[in-house]
């Protein structure tokens, strides 16, 4: 019954509630995530949670009719809520996190969403289990991972197992601190992707641009770039 409780709050109490609540939420979330970075911090990308610019920025990437999406690396929960404001329904979100800790606060904060403990290199296995998108595939796969502190094979692993699952138009969306893409060209050239950087969130600390990837065969697509904030 815990996981409902939030739910059922939010339903019996009227907007400045709903404000504070939504509040309290994100203290809890940005604590959790902040206790995780220092139990290890390799594993976690930033010290704190992605802001909500960044998340907008992530969202203005997305195929304009986007039907189903996977987040990887759902952290505080913070682009699965962007993504739900944005109209994606719950039945066709599938996020998932490593973490445990962060894992059990994602359930509880969004139990109509689908989310699963598990490695992004396992993409294909969990949405095999989960029977997710299996009739018309995935139309776009947004990531918190920190792909520039990862090894080249274990980026090639992730992004091989998330374009395994995506439609042949679909978009993988990545955010980066550093300042060009976070796969280095070669390995985009191996595995037959494009990259085109899209919106850059200037106020989230730190700075973080957004990069959108394609197949090479697919229709080419055009990031949207928005003004400085």
């Amino acid at each position: 019954w815990g996981c409902f409780i939030p739910e059922l709050r939010m339903s019996l109490v009227g907007p400045p509630m709903r404000d504070r609540f939504a509040k309290a939420d994100r203290v809890a979330g940005n604590w959790t995530f902040f206790r995780q970075w220092l139990k290890n911090p390799l594993a976690i990308a930033a010290l704190s949670p992605s802001s909500r610019i960044l998340a907008r920025e992530m969202i203005n990437q997305l195929p304009e009719h986007a039907g189903r999406v996977i987040e990887l690396g759902g952290g505080t929960g913070v682009f699965t809520r962007a993504l739900l404001e944005r109209g994606v329904a719950p039945g066709n979100l599938l996020v998932v996190e490593l973490n445990p800790e962060l894992h059990r606060l994602l359930r509880e904060q969004f139990p109509g969403v689908k989310v699963i403990r598990g490695d992004a290199r396992e993409l294909q296995a969990i949405i095999e289990r989960e029977e997710f998108g299996k009739d018309h595939g995935v139309d776009a796969i947004l990531s918190g991972l920190g792909l520039l502190s990862m090894s080249r094979s274990t980026q090639r692993s992730i992004l091989s197992a998330a374009f395994s699952v995506l439609s042949a138009n679909g978009r993988f969306i990545q955010f980066t601190y550093g300042p060009s893409s976070p796969v280095s060209r070669e390995l985009l050239n191996e595995l037959g992707l494009h990259a085109v950087r899209g919106g850059v969130a200037w106020r989230n600390v730190p700075p973080a641009a957004v990069y959108v990837f394609t197949r090479k065969s697919s229709t080419p697509i055009r990031a949207v770039r928005t003004h400085p904030r």
